[in-house]
Parts: C-alpha cells; structure tokens; sequence
C-alpha cells in the first residue's frame, strides 16, 4: 500500500542536501578512456609529451587530495554518517514533524507527518494546505507561518472539522513552529503536529461528570456537609439545606458556622480531634440540628476526617442521615423503593443494566420508548436483548461495554444511532457497575436522544449563518451607497457643465451609468439583508402570476414550456407586487439556465393549512396558515453541498461573466422581509423545485390595495431655485461636499456639519431654527434620529429630510410613533435632491 508518487507509505522523505553525484565519477571515467584512445593515435614523439603532462596533473591531484584530507577539507562520506539514532527517532516520532526551507521547498517529512497530509502529485502537502476551515483555523495558521517566516517559535491549539484524513467528525491539534539552523547560513523552520483529541475530550469529559456529581449530590436522599477547622461550613448539599431551611448562597461565603445548627459543645469537639500523619477517622454522633426557624431535627452525623502529614486536620466529609418522626426503617425503605421507581421510569434519560455479554437486565421505560418495543427481561437477563443490537455502531458499543465489563471508569460517551428504521441520534454514557453489581450486571448504560436537538443545531447554525452574511451584506451595502452617493453627485456636476458635443460627455455618463448599475447590485444587497423598502399591498397570487405570464414566456424562449396551474380559492397575501414579481423572475431565469437543452418549467399556487405545515419539514416555520407558490423545473439539479450556500449573496455554479451571484439571496432577502419561507428540493440530474410560503392574510372589508407612486411619475418642477437656510449633516466628506455645492448653486444658504454633535452646536450658535435639516441617519457620535428628538425639544415643527443608505423601515423603529419625516434614500442624483428640498420647504 503506497501513497501517490513514489515514496511507499510509512517512510520518511529526507531531501536534505547531497554533496556527491555518480555522474560526476561517469564523466571522469569517460575523459580518463577518451584521452586513452586519443594517444593511440599520436606518434611515439607526439604522445609522449602529453603522456608526461597527464602523469603530472595525477600527480599534483594526488598531492592536494592527501593534503586536503590532513587538514579535513576533504573528508570520506563514512565519517560524515548522519546520526542514525536521533534520524530513528524523528522518523518514528508520534507527532508529525516537516521542515520547511525558506523558499518554501520541503526538505523532510517524517513518518507522522506523512499519515497526516499524505502525498499529492507526489509532493508533500505543506502545513498550509493541510489546515483549511473555518476563520478562526486560516487565522492560526497565518500567525505561525508569520512566525516562521520571522524565524520565530509559534504555538497554536486548532480545532479542525472534519479531523485529518476525514478519521473523525473533528479532531484537536497542537501545532508548533521554531527555526532550525541549516548549512552556510540558512534558516529552515521546523513544523511539530500532534494530535490532542483526546486530551481535549478527556478535559471535557472530566468537567461534565464532575457536574454530574455535584448535581448527583446535592439531590442525594441524604445530607452532606463539609466543615473546616476553623468550623466554618464549606458545603452543604441541596438536600440538607432543604432540611435545615437554609439558602444555598449563604454556604461558602462566610454566613454559616457550624454552631450555628449543632450544639457549641459538639462544634468544639467537631473541629478538634487530633490523629496520627496521614490517618483518616471517623466519628459517630446523634444529636439534634438546629432549623433556622430554631426547631429541631434529629440526626445521625457520619463525621470522617482526614489528616495531613503534618497532623492538620482537613476539611470534614459528613453524611447526614434525617431520624425524624416516620423514618423508621419499614417505612422509609418502602418509600424509598416507590421513589427510586417513580424516578427511574419517569426520568427522561433512558437507563438500562446489562450483563457481561451485553444483554439487557433492567431497563426503563424511556428505554423502550427510545429503542422500541424491547422485550421484558427473563430471570437474571438470561432472555434479556443484546443491547448492541439496538445500534448501528456494534463495535463502538460492544468496546465500550467490554471495558466496563473490566471495570474501567474513563468511557468516553458514545455518539451513536439506533438501529430501527429512521432511527435517530443517541449519546450513550457507559459506567461500570463494580463491585455493587447484582444479578449479573456489570455495566449500567444511560442513554439520551439527541435527534431532535441535533436538527435544532443545524437548523441554528444555518440561521446563524445567515444572518450573520446578512448583517455583513447590510453593512457593506450601506457603506457601499455611500461611496455611489458622491460618485453620482459629482458625476451630475461635471455632466451641468458639459455640453452633449463635449469630447467627455459621454464619458462622464459612463461613469454615472456604471454608479447606477452598482446602485442595483446595492439594492439586491439590501434586498438580502431585509432593509430594503417594501409597499406591501394585499394580493392574490394567482392574478399576479396570470398578468407575469407573457413575460416569462418571453424570458423562457421556445426550448423551455410553462406549465401554470392555478390553486382554486387562493388565500389573500400581503406583498410588495413588485418584489415578488423579482422573485419569480428570478428563479424562473435560474431554471431556464439549468435546462440548456431545452425542459418544462411548472409554477403552481395552493393554499397550505396550519395542519399541513405542521407536518412540512421546513426549518423554522411555525404552523400556521400559507399560500404556497411552487417554482420546479426538469434541468440539472444540485448536489446538497450546493444547496447549502445558493442564498448566499456572489455565489454562483454559472460561468465568469454570466451571474452575479445576487439573484437568489435577493430571492431569499423579499421572501424573508415579507415574513416568508423558502423550501428547495433537488436532485441531480432530475431537477429543482422551490416552494415559497407567504402567511395568508385575511383583508378587512374595507380595506383595498395600497395605491403605489412611483417616484418616476414625478414631474420635475419648472423652477429648482429657492431660498432659505439648511443645515446639511453628512459624516461622508465627499458626500456632503457634493451635496452642499448642488444646494448653494440653486440659491439655499447651506450650513455643514459632519456629525449630530457638530449640527446641535450649530443650532445652539444660530440661536434661530433652520429653514430645513438634511441629515443622514447612520453617524458617530450621534445618529439622525436621535438628532431629530434633539431638535424637537428647541424647535418642534422643524422639516427634517433623512438619508440613508438603508431601508426607511430600518430606522423608523427608533423614532417615536408618529414622527413626521421625508426620506431620501441613497444613492440618488442631485436632480433629486434638489427635487426634494424644493417640495419640502415649499409645502
């Protein structure tokens, strides 16, 4: 067995530097029978000279080499034999060991190393290659190849998922990096692998049963309490301080001695016993402890100390057995029986003992619900099942029961799947039973179905995921609109003061024309993030997608038939109409382009009871009622690792130059900011199909769809000049010079300011109102709307413009109910701006 290339697996690559060549001693054999030959055919008196010359040359050769080799130039290669010992042992080591020259060529890999990252075109893959994931892994690398190219010593602890060579779901390593010197004056670094899963789980693991314990503690059917010598109570079960009446947060903190629930006397004697180095004792007491309500409980206290080896007293170890009134033995034996019952089949973890061939003794009933209908066991499990049957994985089950079986205590949980059909995730914690085992038993095994838990996680993850490319999309929307913002403005400048004839004229429409397309790729941005503004109306989708019909047909050509089938009595929506025609283009688009050869492409409406979506496996949607749009066609369809990111925005499988990447996160963005859900179904080869849910809506009787404007049928006004004071608050340099120039041109005295602290100066300085306030909303120090209630307290009917970058909706949230504004958003032309102030200030 061998990896790719040459070098077979299991050995070591050493391409340390070689001093010798064979080919050197073939060439100088070669000359040596050449210049043979070559006298044979001279003369004796022409030969002879030559042959001296050659002697000679031999001669002096001879000399220098013997003195060479005294003084220890020259040396024999068995007196440069590596040390075979220390290569062993970097060859053998456990941890993967490479070292790097600094031209990034491999000069050795050792054994290790090579079981990591294996060969590839038959070159070793170097550490960078070999950790690629997540951020926070590219992030760790980065500082250590930093370091080795500093020639510096680095250590990271990366977590990878999935392990190297795919052996785990995710593996622990520790990689280090120091520099190795190397021949005449170079430097190499030296790359250290090791592999710390389980010492990591072994952390974990420890951690997690010592909070079993303290939890198994504390709700002991008895007390426990622990005492220094000074006799302050340094822990007290849950159990005990429900007896005694005591809040828990007292214990430990210096508000409870242990005379405050015994006798003094006792106490006293408690905290001074004496005993030899290194003893323990223990001391028997029943007395009466003092309730905080001043009554009493009777007691035994089993009182076991341990000593130093100095003869100090430690800290006690108490147990603390309840003799009240109904404790006799009959009676709290059988109590004691009807709880443990009462707790062991209601308990929500599965809980089973098992002999030593891994069959079943007891079991609970959340075991059999987990595992299905198991069969009562015989007498001492003889006809009990094998619990390795009832998992997928035997042989992880059938390790683990063997060691408890051996009485080992440090079994690693199990993640596990059940064997039944459609079974699901099951963390099984195997513990040996010891020495208390009866009937058999030499292992108790606890069981908790993770199915539903590990589908929340991933459903979370993804969430996550998205809102957090969502948010970033947002940000990067915002901060984009603003650099469009001044390339607009300037743009309108220089086109003002060019003719149509100008050389540039059509160059600087370029430039705007291009802003503009940028503009829309901003707004699919948004549309993603769900900041984008929506006019929702009241629909019904089978009208809107009747009158789309034509256009998709055209948008298809001839090679792909549209098949529209209608729901009959289709629930009412509320939508923006526009945003879901994009929406339908869009994945109608998408389709034709997977079915290059030409397919069918069905879009079909129904109505979807609360009932029905109950039952959909549809991550996050709530049972309610929907009206279901159906988009599928009979193209290519996609593999699941592509269907995991088709939302997020640039991603795209079409050619360079054919796709944006924005088309279905826009998608994505309207479904969601319409308080929507999005389904895909694909399967390679056969097709795709989306289902979009939109919540019904149910229309009063009097309401009708929203009347929509269209900011395009506004008519510019004849005259854009005007008069009066506005105060321009703009944190973007660029954008509000270019603002403000627009403003000054067409006759308003424009007073800047570049952030809401600057513009409250201003204000208070003018000690008078402003005609008009243009402010943007996302600032420093002081954002718009916060502005905006600060100047309402000086002058309550002061006209406000905000613009922005983001949604209207985005903002309006923060500004009390009923707040009069105008918006404007970004990015937008002078001409509109212009518009806007005129309409404002005149109304």
């Amino acid at each position: 067995m061998a990896y790719e290339g040459d070098t077979p697996k299991g050995s070591a690559i050493d391409r340390s530097d070689r001093h010798g060549h064979i080919g050197w001693v073939l060439l100088l054999a070669g000359l040596l029978v050449g210049a043979t030959l070559g006298l044979r055919y001279l003369g004796i008196e022409q030969a002879q000279p030559l042959i001296l010359g050659l002697l000679a040359f031999f001669a002096m050769a001879g000399v220098f080499f013997l003195f060479a080799m005294a003084i220890g130039v020259v040396q024999f290669s068995g007196q440069t034999v590596r040390n075979d010992i220390t290569k062993l042992m970097s060859d053998t080591s456990g941890d993967g060991l490479v070292v790097v020259e600094d031209d990034g060529r491999i000069a050795y890999a050792n054994e290790a190393y090579l079981a990591f990252a294996g060969l590839q075109g038959g070159e070793v893959l170097p550490v960078e290659r070999l950790f690629i994931g997540t951020p926070e892994v590219s992030e760790a690398i980065y500082r250590l190849a930093q370091a080795a190219r500093e020639h510096r010593t680095g250590t990271e602890e990366i977590r990878l998922s999935p392990s190297l060579n795919n052996a785990r779901e995710f593996g622990w390593y520790r990689v280090r990096v120091r520099p190795v010197p190397r021949p005449k004056g170079r430097q190499a670094a030296l790359w250290t692998i090791s592999e710390v899963t389980h010492e990591r789980e072994r952390q974990e693991n420890v951690f997690q049963e010592l909070q079993h314990a303290i939890d198994y503690l504390d709700h002991a059917p008895a007390g426990f309490l622990s005492v220094d010598p000074g006799g302050a109570v340094i822990y007290l079960n849950a159990t005990l301080a429900s007896w005694l009446d005591y809040d828990l947060a007292q214990v430990g903190s210096g508000g409870l001695k242990l005379a405050d629930i015994v006798p003094g006397d006792v106490a006293s004697m408690m905290t001074s016993f004496s005993g030899e180095p290194g003893s323990v004792r223990t001391e028997t007491f029943d007395l009466d402890l003092r309730r905080r309500n001043g009554q009493f409980l009777p007691v035994r206290l089993y009182h076991r100390i341990a000593f130093g080896q100095d003869s100090r007293m430690g800290a006690s170890r108490t147990l603390v057995l309840n003799r009240s009134a109904g404790g006799e033995v009959d009676e709290g034996q059988r109590a004691a029986e009807v709880r443990f019952a009462r707790f062991f089949n209601n308990t929500p973890i599965a809980i089973a003992t098992v002999d030593r061939a891994g069959r079943i003794v007891h079991a609970n009933a959340p075991f059999s619900r987990l595992f299905g209908t198991l069969p009562r066991t015989g007498e001492n499990g003889a006809d009990g099942p094998s619990i390795p049957d009832a998992f997928r994985e035997r042989d992880a089950i059938e390790a683990a029961l063997k060691a408890a079986a051996e009485n080992k205590g440090d079994i690693a949980p199990l993640e596990l799947q059940t064997a039944a059909e459609g079974g699901g995730s099951v963390r099984v914690w195997v513990t040996p039973v010891g020495d208390t085992g009866a009937d058999g038993e030499t292992a108790i095994l606890y069981a908790l179905d993770t199915t539903d838990f590990r589908k929340v996680e991933e459903q979370l993850a993804q969430a996550q995921k998205m809102n957090a490319v969502g948010q970033l999309a947002g940000g990067v929307a915002h901060d984009f609109n603003n650099v469009l913002q001044a390339i607009i403005g300037y743009s309108d400048l220089l086109l003002a003061n060019h003719r149509p004839t100008d050389p540039s004229f059509q160059d600087i429409m370029q430039i705007k024309q291009n802003a503009n397309r940028a503009a829309g790729l901003v707004r699919q941005l948004l549309a993603f993030s769900r900041r984008q503004t929506l006019r929702p109306e009241v629909l019904n989708l089978n009208d809107q997608l009747y009158d789309l019909s034509m256009l998709l047909k055209r948008l298809l050509g001839e090679r792909v038939a549209l098949d529209l089938n209608h729901g009959r009595d289709l629930w009412f929506v509320k939508a923006d109409v526009n945003q879901f025609e994009q929406v339908v283009v869009n994945l109608a688009v998408n389709a034709r382009d997977a079915m290059p050869g030409g397919g069918k492409l069905a879009i079909r409406t129904a109505n979807v009871t609360a009932a029905e979506a109950a039952r959909l496996d549809v991550s996050g949607m709530p049972a309610t009622d929907y009206v279901m749009v159906e988009v599928s066609d009979t193209g290519s369809g996609m593999t699941p690792e592509i269907i995991e990111k088709i939302f997020e925005p640039f991603f795209t499988t079409k050619e360079v130059g054919k796709g944006t990447g924005l088309g279905l996160s826009t998608v994505f963005g309207i479904v969601k900011q319409s308080g929507g859900y999005i389904d895909v179904d694909s399967t390679p080869g056969e097709g795709t199909t989306f289902r979009i849910y939109l919540p019904r809506h149910i229309p009063a009787v009097q309401e009708t769809p929203e009347e929509v404007k269209p900011e395009t049928a506004r008519k510019p006004a004849a005259d854009m000049t005007g008069q009066g004071t506005i105060l321009l608050v703009e944190d973007e340099d660029p954008v509000r010079a270019v603002n403000a120039r627009a403003l000054s041109a067409r006759g308003y005295t424009v007073l800047e300011a570049a952030s809401g602290v600057e513009a409250m100066e201003i204000i208070e300085q003018r000690g008078a109102p402003v005609d008009l306030v243009v402010s943007d909303v996302v600032m420093p120090e002081m954002d718009g709307p916060t502005l905006l209630g600060e100047l309402r307290k000086l002058y309550p009917d002061l006209k406000v413009i905000f613009v922005s970058g983001y949604a209207e909706e985005a903002f309006r949230k923060n500004l009390p109910e009923g707040e009069e504004f105008n918006f404007l958003p970004k990015p937008f032309s002078l001409r509109q701006l212009v518009e806007t102030v005129k309409q404002v200030i005149d109304r």
